[in-house]
């Protein structure tokens, strides 16, 4: 099957970067083992977003995990996805829960989790994590145990 057919935009074209938040950005495509169960991970140590308050950068490294449904998110349309938050006004938690939120939307995982390794400011290191499990399953247990047993260290 083409990427075209599937409507995969980002991949293969000539990149374009958004100049504030976009999640119109975010692609995906047919997860050819939807009935087995498996993670898929992304590491993004270079993200960037703003202070909502006095506009300085603030620097992470966002983690990504999670076990795909049906749909799967393209890892290019992620990238262009995550650097759209480069001059977007946010606090850590937002950014975090915004990413959640709309690959959740995006894709309807069975699983997903996103950390967000922020440096230091101030001397103090944020490091917001959320989850979310597919209601009435399995997954659900799944996100309730990994958030209570949770482990912040990076």
């Amino acid at each position: 099957m083409e990427r075209k057919e599937e409507g995969l935009h980002a991949l293969g074209a000539k990149t374009k970067y958004s100049m504030d938040y976009a999640p119109e950005t975010l692609e995906t495509f047919t997860n050819k083992h939807p009935g087995n169960d498996y993670w898929v991970q992304f590491n993004c140590p270079e993200f960037t977003s703003l202070c909502p308050i006095t506009g300085q950068p603030d620097f992470a490294e966002i983690r990504i995990s999670y076990i795909p449904a049906e749909k799967m998110v393209e890892s290019k349309s992620l990238k262009l996805y995550l650097f759209s938050f480069r001059n977007h006004g946010d606090f850590h938690e937002d950014c975090v829960n915004t990413i959640m939120k709309d690959l959740i939307k995006l894709m309807e995982p069975k699983y997903i989790e996103v950390t967000g390794y922020f440096t230091p400011r101030g001397g103090i290191s944020i490091f917001p994590y959320a989850n979310y499990g597919m209601p009435n399953t399995k997954y659900e247990k799944l996100a309730e145990h990994r958030f209570f047993n949770h482990n912040m260290d990076k």
